[in-house]
């Protein structure tokens, strides 16, 4: 069984602008304002995080994933992620999001009584604006492993496929840096996602190329005050128990450096 220690932590995947076909028009109504539209997402692309033949893993997004968010959610847009700078919020009704056939379609008013609004014209204008983003939450994933030709092996190597097939969208962002551009960015993404995937086994395979990656192993397949012995084994000594307030020292050492949300489920207790 899979232990829930982490709030469900927050992901965000990038789209280059090239594929994001982000574009500042003016607005078809009489209201002489200028509107941000583009994608923060596709679509069936499959998009390599970390690497995937050794640590990473390929990942695709399924049409219809951002369906129920749609309907219940309040998603803003921001700037690099950055609450402090709202450029418009689907409550407000300055933002509004879409499903087409590609991916998720962003259409967004442009209020440029705020001073970050008009640099944000100014820096898509500049090209100094590399893509869209979008902050989630994973409700439903699929995994699956595929085996790839690489050249030069004579072998196939086997990798992991995740399928987002539902979300929580929390907000969308015109981002000024390019997706995945450091190692470190693209592992906590993998963390991420294995710890919400709960497969010690996956996470193992990859300790060999990323041994920071044993830490998740503390804390996924364990439940707090599981027994370290065999269920027919005689209970062992306290010391030998896995005791929530470990975990809680573990976990926060986790959120620390991969960036998660961290909490423990207020109904377990010490045994």
């Amino acid at each position: 069984m899979t232990m829930t220690t982490l709030a469900q932590a927050e992901e965000r995947r990038r789209l280059p602008l090239a594929t994001a076909g982000v574009t500042i028009t003016w607005a078809d109504d009489d209201s002489a304002s200028e509107r941000f539209a583009g994608y923060a997402a596709v679509f069936n692309s499959r998009t390599s995080i970390g690497n995937p033949l050794q640590w990473g893993i390929y990942e695709e997004i399924a049409p219809g994933a951002f369906t129920k968010t749609l309907q219940e959610g309040d998603a803003r847009m921001l700037i690099d992620h950055d609450s402090y700078y709202v450029v418009s919020r689907v409550s407000a009704g300055t933002l509004r999001l879409s499903q087409d056939t590609k991916g998720l379609v962003v259409e967004s008013d442009l209020d440029t009584e705020l001073s970050y609004v008009r640099d944000l014209k100014a820096n898509v204008r500049n090209g100094n604006i590399t893509g869209m983003s979008f902050g989630f939450q994973v409700v439903k994933d699929e995994w699956k492993t595929e085996e790839v030709e690489v050249a030069g092996l004579d072998d196939p190597i086997e990798v992991d496929v995740r399928t987002i097939r539902e979300v929580r969208l929390i907000e969308v962002s015109a981002v000024t840096w390019p997706a995945y551009e450091d190692t470190e960015a693209g592992l906590r993404s993998v963390a991420t996602a294995l710890v919400h995937r709960g497969d010690r086994a996956a996470i193992e395979r990859r300790t060999v190329y990323r041994p920071e990656l044993q830490d998740l192993l503390r804390v996924v397949g364990r439940e707090p005050c599981e027994s370290t012995r065999d269920a027919d084994g005689a209970e062992p000594a306290r010391s030998t128990r896995l005791s929530v307030a470990s975990i809680d020292r573990v976990m926060r050492g986790l959120a620390a450096r991969y960036r998660l949300p961290h909490t423990i489920d207020p109904e377990r207790t010490v045994q």
